[in-house]
């Protein structure tokens, strides 16, 4: 449809017309979703389209562009007397007392007469910016979703809006960028993305910025009353999901400095909007809403290890900035595909940003990247798109995510990636470096001890052109699953491995585990055993003869004790590495019961499943301080020795002071994990540590029973909390062995 829109610009009244494909609007008519989180709760956080598309794009692009200095924090430091950005605006501009930042809008000179204002025009009319060649680059670049960060921190409107006058038809372009991103991203079959960061314009963002006296100054620079705040941010979300029907509304931190009454009504809204359009919609957060309606959000980052729930990652092609700066340094083509794989293959999305010129350009270097994405997603697509994540995310040195602002990083030929289709017939080895012509590739994870390749039918590299293929030859061993790759290498950034299989994909056995076998060189009769002991009984009742073990596989930082005797009495032997024929160390077939620990003399870390935080002791600290989460890192604070007490329990003790983790007793569940000195006798000083699913641990206290608990999306820096066990996430741990 064409919608005309009168604009006053200067003295002149404009008319413009031009073509925005939005869907119909209708009153909403749904009352399904009602504004509690009881109800909200009920709504899926991940559709199946979201799923399956893996890939996206947007773009900050805006006022702050105009400027083209240091990041899109442009608005915000001008006015901080300490930063450069504020040196930078003095020395172009002017002092921002006399040409603030709303001259960037309204449009006025720099102190050599340029005339400056952001004010891109189409290329239909002799400017830079044509909203379908952005299409058709998200489109070559292999994304399934795409949109415009509709509003940022500032407070600027990139859409017609009846509630915010300053928006990109009233000032400025004259255009209503939203409208013509819409129309342009779902002419290519993309889902759109709408992108806004307007909680935290009255949060904090302006906090420099001098006090205004003209009521529509105070709404550009969130000085408005909270009520008046809080309102307008709802009415913003309002008028973008009337007019132009979004698929994702993602949005940025400080939600939680919302009225929790309007996120709600957010929620409600929108998913019963979505319910009239008989589609459905993702919202995504970083803080605000919780995982149960929503998809959580990681910013240049995402978990270190598989995810139970379906997760976003939102990252940029530069490290510097998010919008465009003079001189800005990009990431490696390469580096942004190995992300993108490592994200999938955890159960998450990547949003990735680009950060276009004032007048709409989208600088080369930018474009290459996305290109060079596109090109090998064209080709290897196929492990990617309409995918799931496997039982293991991966193996390899390479450890890629861990928390946010974590940068990407290029894998090599031990680094693979698991990805597997939807009839879970397939699995996917995709791996980021070439072995060698003609070399032998060891995927550790599929030994024969875990996983039983009977079923294997083809085993595959894919070709160079969209379905092509080469028939590779493979062998299994205790050490794992061998493929011979070709004897010339391929042109590609990441390579794919086809395992095709004639029923279900085999179940994938433990892999923090000791292997006891009860023949040499890991094998006869075996079993998995995770952390615990095992009688006599115990071995018989897993398949283990008394007496017969004649191997043992020890992953690192484990450590297993045989006894001579049942009930482990006897002689005892340890073992913390493994041993492929016992007969060397003269206790072959003579081990009666058997206790798996954790190997006392190497540092470890204990790494939230749900947000991929550290412990962290905070180090040099007084007794009774809490326990935090911080991003991984080689600090010794982040690094525990884990001791068996002999009784079932570890004492968890801090590298960097000594101290160990305490509960502090009967406490009331939410109560902070403390540090003290090691005293035998208290029990509040005692951990359990208990297998739960895969590589995952609760670590639940002697004392009072209660488990160690992240809190899930939280800042770096929180203190870490504990509560009743209730399977939830945020109280699993992962047991991480110090490089």
């Amino acid at each position: 449809m064409k919608i005309a829109r009168n604009l006053v610009y200067g003295t002149l009244m404009l008319s413009l017309t031009f073509p925005i494909a939005i869907p119909s609007v209708s009153a909403t008519t749904s009352t399904t979703y009602q504004p509690t989180w009881t109800s909200v709760d009920q709504h899926t956080p991940a559709p199946e389209w979201f799923k399956d598309a893996k890939f996206g794009i947007y773009y900050h692009w805006g006022v702050f562009s105009v400027p083209a200095y240091s990041t899109e924090w442009y608005p915000r430091n001008m006015y901080r007397t300490e930063r450069s950005e504020n040196d930078h605006h003095i020395s172009v501009f002017g002092d921002p007392s006399v040409w603030p930042y709303h001259n960037f809008i309204r449009g006025a000179n720099d102190k050599n007469g340029n005339f400056t204002q952001f004010a891109p025009k189409l290329k239909s009319q002799g400017g830079n910016f044509d909203p379908n060649e952005w299409a058709q680059l998200f489109v070559d670049a292999g994304a399934k979703f795409a949109g415009p960060v509709a509003e940022h921190h500032d407070g600027y409107s990139m859409w017609n809006s009846s509630v915010n006058e300053w928006n990109s038809v009233g000032t400025g372009p004259h255009l209503d960028l939203l409208g013509l991103f819409a129309s342009a991203i779902r002419s290519k079959n993309l889902k759109l993305l709408t992108s806004l960061h307007h909680a935290y314009n009255f949060n904090g963002f302006y906090r420099y910025a001098p006090a205004q006296s003209d009521p529509s100054l105070q709404k550009l620079y969130g000085q408005l009353s909270r009520p008046a705040e809080n309102q307008l941010w709802f009415d913003k979300l309002k008028e973008v999901i009337d007019v132009y029907q979004p698929d994702i509304i993602w949005q940025d931190f400080m939600l939680d400095g919302v009225d929790e009454a309007q996120r709600l009504n957010f929620l409600s809204y929108y998913y019963n909007k979505a319910i009239d359009w008989n589609k459905e919609v993702v919202a995504t957060y970083k803080d605000g809403f919780n995982t149960k309606g929503e998809i959580l959000d990681y910013e240049r980052g995402g978990p270190g290890e598989l995810q139970p729930n379906y997760w976003l990652t939102d990252d940029s092609v530069s490290s510097s900035s998010w919008s465009y700066t003079q001189g800005m340094g990009y990431y490696s083509t390469k580096q942004m595909i190995h992300s993108l794989i490592d994200r999938v293959s955890k159960n998450g999305n990547l949003l990735l940003n680009i950060a276009p010129m004032a007048d709409g350009t989208i600088p080369q270097g930018q474009k290459d990247i996305l290109l060079g994405m596109g090109s090998w997603l064209k080709n290897y697509g196929e492990a990617i798109y309409a995918t799931r994540a496997w039982a293991s995310y991966g193996e390899g040195p390479a450890k890629m995510g861990g928390g946010q602002f974590v940068a990407p990083l290029v894998g090599a030929a031990q680094d693979i990636r698991f990805t597997r289709n939807k009839s879970n017939n397939t699995l996917y080895a995709i791996v980021m470096g070439w072995p060698g012509n003609g070399a032998d590739l060891n995927i550790s994870t599929l030994n024969s001890a875990r996983f039983n390749t009977s079923t294997l039918t083809n085993v595959q590299l894919l070709g160079s052109t969209p379905g092509s293929y080469i028939n590779l030859n493979k062998t299994q061993d205790a050490n794992g699953l061998k493929v011979t790759m070709p004897a010339s290498q391929p042109s590609a950034d990441a390579y794919v491995i086809k395992l095709s299989f004639s029923g279900q994909i085999p179940t994938l056995g433990p892999e923090e585990a000791v292997g006891v076998f009860e023949a040499i060189n890991y094998s006869g009769n075996s079993t998995n055993l995770a952390l615990g002991t095992y009688t006599t009984a115990q071995l018989q009742a897993v398949g283990i003869g008394n007496n017969k073990i004649s191997s043992v596989k020890v992953p690192s930082g484990f450590k297993a004790v045989g006894y001579e005797k049942d009930n482990f009495t006897g002689i005892a032997w340890p073992f913390t590495a493994s041993n492929a024929d016992l007969r060397n160390t003269g206790n072959n077939d003579n081990i009666s019961s058997i206790k798996i620990t954790l190997d006392e003399n190497i540092y470890l870390k204990i790494v939230s499943l749900s947000n991929g935080m550290a412990l962290d002791s905070g180090g040099s600290v007084a007794v009774g301080s809490p326990i935090k989460l911080h991003n991984m890192s080689p600090s010794a604070n982040l690094q525990w020795h884990i001791i068996d007490n002999g009784n079932g329990y570890y004492r968890i003790v801090n590298r960097a002071n000594g101290l160990v983790m305490d509960s502090g007793g009967t406490v009331a569940p939410g109560s902070t994990i403390k540090q003290s000195n090691w005293n035998s006798s208290n029990t509040n000083l005692e951990w359990q540590i208990a297998p739960t699913t895969g590589k995952n641990y609760k670590i639940v206290n002697r004392g009072n029973g209660l488990v160690i608990d992240s809190g899930g999306k939280v800042r770096q820096g929180a203190d870490v909390k504990e509560y009743a066990w209730n399977g939830d996430s945020n109280m699993e741990w992962q047991i991480v062995k110090v490089n």
